[in-house]
């Protein structure tokens, strides 16, 4: 095997690769030796075929397979030689035209190819210990807790009739309701027994507004209008009359914080479930300030990296973007013009998102490589455990999912591998902390989130 690099610009790299016909010839006489074994022809016993009459039929069979073998091969050595990193597959074009290939395939002439593939930059890392963060830390005070604790005692409230009281926000009432178009009904446009908080928004415009001041026994018919987005096509934007009979109308009773409601809660106590609330807060926090600094790493790491990116891996990540982007501009009916900008603004927008998610994966790569920084087994098991757990009754689908369809598992794997990165890079920049309110967090997660 011969390899000339006819082209070296940039990241961009195009080899020739020739392969004597002596070789092809032992590679064919190889495969025929693999095969012969196994080859039944009329007239023939098993694996009892000379090796003549097996050439004579599949010879021509035998020979395309040899040259995509040693195309697969020789290319894999080639660039392993080299000491080369493709960004992605190379593109493999044979040099020969018609005439010269049927040559190749007869074995009498020389196999040549071409190569080209961009390989991947130089990455000289930065000191980590050089770059300036900042890590934010809030506590939970008691105003904190004590409105989460009141947010979970109105979850949890109960309901009481009252007799002689009229429906209004926050109450449930217990209704029959009767619905027609144009005088017809319609399917699942009645009910019987249905109970519904009014205020919660759970139905369509105008029916839970048109129950409000009605009693217990109550009859009364509604008028409300179907979204003109709403999912069932033949009621979308039609106005419906409901004949509605309440059966009841239950107050809120909001739940008294004490030892009773955190043990029907499943705490020890009010003090147990103190804790666990405040405990439950600071996670949530410590997840906020998390979420922040690692994007105050990542730009950081971005800003102190400057190199030539692979134009392939950036055109394919924009692809990427871009379709996800338009496809969801189609979903809500929009256009570019909506979202105030031309569709060339637009896209210039992404090719640079797309820009900054390849150097920054690259750096990131690279950090792992530099410092043996790996996913486990153990890791990769949980996190495909957890993520089966997301599809109750469905677990045994996703596990076949993922042994059968290549790279899924990568989806897995690349965010743990991202956040192993970022634990050891925090462990060098050793970020600087500050105490700040739990709404300071919030803001500053917003702003680097926005920005």
């Amino acid at each position: 095997m011969q390899v000339t690099e006819t082209s070296s610009e940039g990241l961009k790299r195009k080899l020739k690769v020739v392969v004597g016909a002596d070789e092809l010839g032992q590679r064919f006489s190889a495969h025929l030796d693999r095969i012969k074994d196994q080859v039944q022809l009329k007239g023939f016993r098993k694996g009892k075929v000379p090796i003549s009459h097996i050439k004579k039929v599949f010879g021509r069979s035998v020979m395309s397979d040899v040259l995509q073998e040693t195309i697969r091969e020789t290319s894999s050595k080639a660039i392993s030689d080299r000491k080369e990193r493709p960004a992605m597959m190379p593109d493999i074009a044979l040099t020969e035209n018609a005439a010269e290939i049927e040559n190749v395939v007869a074995g009498n002439a020389d196999l040549a190819y071409e190569m080209s593939f961009e390989v991947l930059p130089e990455v000289t890392l930065t000191d980590f210990k050089s770059l300036k963060l900042e890590r934010l830390v809030a506590d939970v005070d008691d105003e904190q807790l004590n409105k989460a604790l009141d947010e979970l005692a109105e979850r949890n409230q109960t309901f009481t009739p009252e007799e002689g009281r009229a429906a209004s926000d926050g109450d449930r009432v217990t209704i029959d309701f009767k619905g027609t178009i144009d005088g017809e009904a319609f399917e699942r446009g009645s009910g019987e027994n249905l109970q519904l908080v009014i205020g919660n928004a759970g139905f369509i415009p105008g029916f839970e507004d048109g129950i409000k001041g009605a009693k217990k026994g109550e009859s009364r018919d509604v008028t409300a209008t179907f979204p003109a987005e709403y999912p069932v096509a033949e009621l979308a934007g039609k106005e419906a009359v409901f004949a509605i009979t309440v059966k009841e109308v239950e107050k809120p009773v909001k739940a008294e914080i004490n030892d009773e409601f955190a043990k029907s809660l499943g705490a020890e106590g009010l003090d147990n479930l103190r804790e666990l609330v405040s405990a439950q807060i600071k996670r949530e926090q410590d997840g906020a300030s998390r979420m922040k600094l690692k994007r105050e790493l990542l730009d950081a790491l971005e800003q102190a990296h400057s190199f030539e990116l692979p134009p392939s891996l950036v055109e394919r990540e924009f692809d990427a973007i871009w379709r996800q982007v338009t496809e969801g501009l189609q979903r809500e009916g929009k256009t570019f013009a909506d979202e105030g900008k031309t569709e060339d603004e637009a896209k210039a927008e992404y090719r640079g998102i797309a820009e900054r998610r390849v150097r920054l994966g690259l750096v990131v790569g690279e950090i792992g490589d530099k410092n043996k920084i790996e996913v486990t087994q153990d890791e990769m098991r949980r996190a495909l455990m957890e993520h089966a757990r997301r599809f109750p009754g469905q677990e045994k689908q996703v596990y076949e999912y993922f042994e059968k369809t290549p790279g899924a598992l990568q989806e897995l794997r690349a965010p743990i591998f991202e956040e192993k990165v970022v634990d050891f890079v925090l462990e060098l920049a050793k970020p600087a902390e500050k105490k700040v309110s739990r709404q300071e967090l919030l803001d500053a997660l917003e702003k680097v989130t926005e920005a």
